[in-house]
């Protein structure tokens, strides 16, 4: 599919770690948070229009078949644990958007896909907690897709594939997760964790790639430069598979680059929309 300027571009962006963007941290000057929050902040401005509604695709809720959430006012599920306790009355009353949840299933089943409503789990944080700095309003219509259990890429990439469409009718298609998601190996100093910069160097190269280079490479991911290190499990990586076969033939670009806890983190668009620049 030709890439076009009137289509909104597609987002891949890292979420953080639980409520990390609304708490109180012990971190030594700067918080390492800071830079992803700022960025987050700025993103709305940066698309320059308010889309009609959002799709997200969080790598918190996996399901087989495929669900997405069709309700008009979704909850939210405080799906972290051993926080302070006011992060769990964080509120983001952002409305559903019911006909768009079915529009993305008739998509998904005329691209082959096996997909259902669901109508009673709430937005998970890789959902209410970056978009509380995206559109803190929560003025947006927000509807959320599930990831296919068994996080085969390849599948992935055509889910996204199959919602394309909705791009050209003003739906920001955005995909939560984070680019290095191994919580076990941090530095509270922020020092410099170097797997994960090689990881990062390699997701970089692949995601801004051509579009048919960047599938094959982004289907190959785990035989990338300390894949295994960098997502022992792979349910925070398969978002960026969404939005990258989205992105239809759009060429990818790195949106954010950071080091957060030591990691290096990125976040990526695909599209047209040329007002997005990394932060370094």
């Amino acid at each position: 599919m030709p890439s076009s300027s009137s289509a909104l571009p597609t987002l891949y962006i890292p979420h953080g770690g639980g409520p990390c963007f609304f708490m109180d941290w012990d971190y030594p000057t700067p918080n390492p948070w800071t830079g992803l929050a700022t960025w987050l902040g700025g993103l709305a401005a940066s698309i320059g229009r308010v889309p009609k509604a959002v799709l997200v695709i969080s790598g918190h809720w996996e399901e087989d078949p495929i669900a997405v959430n069709v309700q008009e006012r979704p909850a939210l599920l405080y799906d972290y644990y051993g926080f302070p306790e006011h992060t769990y009355r964080l509120q983001y009353p952002a409305p559903g958007a019911p006909q768009l949840a079915r529009e993305v299933i008739e998509l998904l089943r005329a691209g082959g896909f096996e997909a259902r409503e669901e109508g009673r789990r709430g937005l998970d944080h890789g959902v209410f907690v970056p978009f509380k700095l995206i559109y803190p309003q929560a003025d947006v219509p927000i509807v959320q897709l599930s990831l296919q259990r068994g996080l085969d890429p390849a599948a992935h990439l055509r889910i996204g594939a199959a919602l394309v469409p909705l791009r050209q009718r003003d739906v920001l298609i955005v995909g939560s997760g984070m680019s290095f998601h191994n919580l076990h190996i941090a530095s509270i100093e922020n020092a410099r964790i170097p797997e994960s910069e090689r990881f990062d160097a390699w997701l970089a190269h692949a995601a801004c790639a051509p579009a048919a280079e960047r599938n094959a490479e982004l289907v190959q991911w785990a035989r990338a430069p300390a894949a295994r290190f960098a997502h022992p499990r792979e349910e925070h990586l398969m978002p960026l598979m969404v939005a990258a076969g989205a992105g239809g033939l759009d060429r990818g670009s790195q949106a954010f680059s950071g080091r957060i806890m030591g990691w290096q983190i990125s976040g990526f668009r695909f599209g047209d929309l040329a007002a997005f620049s990394a932060l370094r």
